[in-house]
């Protein structure tokens, strides 16, 4: 029930994964995510190693889930000589759009081990329900 909106975000997102570790506030660097359904509710997960949780902000406008965070450098001791430094700093964002069938009111999070994950409830009008329908000699039950 998610959709996207851009057929060539997905390439935008490796040639800027391949040619770019830094991400900025004005070109921020996308993030790797899984969606599935559960039940009731879709459940998002963004991989977000190294950020603190202050550092994570999520944002719903309409139907479009913002996510953006920040990995910010290790402050160390003086006197420390950095000799490699692989993994990616700056800002991370991502966005889905989300369909009607789902409720972002009920959005939750929960960051865990750098795995930030969203559960959003599936909206009441689009869950199966039984429908009556009057018939001479009595009532009947369809499923909708």
């Amino acid at each position: 029930m998610l959709m996207r909106t851009d057929p060539f975000r997905e390439l935008d997102r490796l040639a800027q994964q391949f040619l770019s570790t830094t991400g900025t506030w004005s070109r921020p660097t996308p993030m790797p995510l899984d969606a599935y359904r559960t039940g009731d509710e879709y459940v998002i997960c963004f991989d977000l190693p190294g950020v603190e949780p202050e550092a994570i902000d999520i944002d719903v406008e309409r139907n479009m889930l913002t996510v953006k965070a920040e990995r910010r450098p290790r402050r160390e001791g003086e006197g420390v000589k950095w000799e490699l430094s692989e993994r990616p700093l700056g800002v991370f964002s991502r966005q889905v759009m989300l369909s009607d069938t789902l409720d972002p009111e009920g959005i939750t999070a929960d960051y865990d081990a750098g795995v930030l994950t969203l559960k959003i409830p599936v909206a009441e009008k689009a869950k199966p329900r039984k429908i009556e329908i009057s018939q001479s000699g009595g009532r009947r039950q369809i499923q909708a």
